[in-house]
């Protein structure tokens, strides 16, 4: 026996036993990918039956065994759906809720949670401790209270109390996610700041919001879908059909004669459009801000 033969016989063992080792890894990674592609086709089931029912006449919204490609395809249904109601008017209201959260929130957000993170004051463990614990506050227990109050104030279908409450503090997972964000940076660019003469509204101002993009998209994301979605509020506090938001806007097309489905679905799918839009844009923000919040304990 040749020594090329000799050497091909004494590996082919070897190599037998290492296809043998990963085989059992390629079994499991594929059972794992077979669930998540289950899973993910369970869920977005609904989301695909919505789209599809945003394409259908009234009539065949439910029927069965349900009809997979709409027959006839009505393109007029969103024309329909966005001139039934004063969507234009709602999408304004909403957009300007939005816009108010996002400058209350980013800001109060951001400066409480630099002050938690850098600046040391006495009882400072035991004040973040008791804003976290407001986490474990159901709203519903707070909005008896808070309709009290706002509509002492004479607050009652106008904005403020779905904005005003925002511009202090800005949430406390908010003030968590910036309190994290600023832990995870180096002290030495607050120490350089000192330095150069900098207080620590300057420290906060110029030299850490810049680095927190991440964090603020993040919290901006947060804040969006919030405004956007939020039913609660605006059902409680609204009285007018021109103050109504897109979330009551879409509540509207029931009623309790008879509800416009076909118009309700393709409502729903075009507000949902905004939503899938923004997560795509700020996606590598959001994962960015999230993995370096949890960096630092």
């Amino acid at each position: 026996m040749s020594v090329l033969e000799q050497t091909t016989t004494e590996l082919r063992p070897r190599t037998t036993a290492r296809a043998k080792t990963r085989n059992p890894h390629r079994l499991w990674n594929g059972m794992i990918l077979a669930i998540l592609v289950v899973g993910a086709v369970v869920m977005s089931m609904p989301f695909v039956w919505l789209v599809i029912s945003s394409f259908k006449p009234q009539e065949k919204i439910f029927v069965f065994p349900p009809e997979w490609i709409p027959q006839p395809f009505r393109w007029q249904n969103y024309v329909e759906a966005l001139v039934y109601k004063p969507f234009g008017l709602y999408l304004f209201n909403t957009l300007k809720i939005i816009v108010l959260n996002e400058i209350a929130i980013l800001l109060s957000a951001s400066f409480c949670g630099y002050g938690f993170a850098r600046i040391r004051f006495p009882g400072r463990d035991f004040w973040f401790g008791l804003v976290l614990a407001t986490l474990m506050v159901p709203y519903f227990v707070l909005m008896v209270p808070q309709f009290i109050m706002f509509s002492r104030f004479g607050w009652v279908d106008t904005f403020w109390p779905l904005t005003f409450p925002y511009f202090f503090g800005g949430g406390a997972f908010n003030i968590f996610l910036f309190r994290q964000f600023f832990r995870s940076l180096p002290e030495e660019l607050a120490d350089a700041g000192r330095i150069d003469g900098s207080s620590e509204i300057g420290i906060y101002w110029r030299i850490m919001m810049p680095l927190c993009k991440p964090a603020l998209a993040t919290v901006a994301v947060f804040t969006f879908l919030f405004a956007w979605n939020d039913y609660i509020g605006p059902l409680l506090y609204l009285r007018s059909d021109y103050n109504f938001t897109v979330a009551i806007g879409l509540a509207t097309f029931r009623s309790v004669m008879s509800t416009q489905w076909h118009l309700l679905m393709a409502a729903s799918t075009a507000m949902i459009l905004p939503v899938i839009l923004l997560f795509f844009f700020a996606q590598r923000y959001f994962v960015e801000g999230l993995v370096l919040s949890g960096i630092k304990g």
